[in-house]
């Protein structure tokens, strides 16, 4: 037994190296412009008190976004525009990002920050507003990938909403899916994770989703929209 805690606790500190490199090999260079300003960016995020996504994240939403040749991006959650400078890189040179904050004030620094990033001015399109209130009125299957970064309380009417806005073979992705941890914490957790939970269960039993859990960041869970 000894012997089977000390490979255990090599097996363990193994994954966590790799998945400490992972990030690590997200945080490559872009290039000199763009890196300025996420630099810019997620000094905004942090003086505001809120999270921006990880290096990882980042990397491997751009990635998303690339593989599906993205011309037209929705986020809930704009934020101070990390995570929209990683999606617009990814993106078609004419695509465009559809951004949703509740906080005008945030959504300033994000526009700031796509200019500093080398971003025209016609790459996105800010709406301020609650996510619930604005989805509605876009168009149906008019975007090829839905990022999901807002309140975890409203993640599944979240999936509904992305499920319609999607094209056949469009990608959405929740952004924070382990919630630190307490998303596979046997204790007592808050009505935000319980949220989650009911999440995770409703993308991986749909028959309309093809999903996968990608261990970068807090989690980002992503599923393909079947044709």
């Amino acid at each position: 037994m000894r012997q089977l805690r000390g490979q255990e606790r090599a097996i363990t500190g193994n994954r966590q190296t790799g998945l400490a490199f992972a990030e690590a090999y997200g945080a490559g260079s872009i290039d000199g412009t763009t890196d300025a300003a996420l630099r810019w960016s997620r000094d905004r995020a942090r003086e505001a008190g809120i999270r921006a996504v990880s290096t990882g994240t980042g990397a491997a939403l751009r990635l998303l976004a690339a593989t599906a040749d993205a011309k037209a991006v929705a986020e809930i959650g704009t934020g101070t525009g990390v995570s929209g400078i990683y999606l617009l890189h990814g993106m078609r040179p004419d695509g465009v990002l559809t951004t949703v904050d509740i906080e005008p004030e945030r959504q300033a620094f994000a526009r700031q920050a796509f200019r500093e990033a080398g971003f025209a001015g016609n790459r996105a399109r800010f709406i301020p507003g609650r996510a619930l209130d604005v989805l509605p009125r876009l168009a149906d299957g008019g975007y090829d990938l839905v990022l999901c970064d807002g309140d975890l309380m409203e993640c599944l009417e979240y999936l509904a909403e992305s499920l319609r806005l999607l094209r056949p073979g469009g990608l959405v992705c929740f952004e924070g899916v382990f919630a630190d941890g307490r998303t596979v914490d046997s204790s007592v957790q808050p009505a935000e994770v319980l949220r989650l939970r009911e999440l995770l269960r409703a993308i991986r039993e749909s028959t309309a989703l093809v999903p996968s859990l990608l261990p970068v960041g807090d989690g980002l869970l992503c599923a393909v929209k079947r044709g």
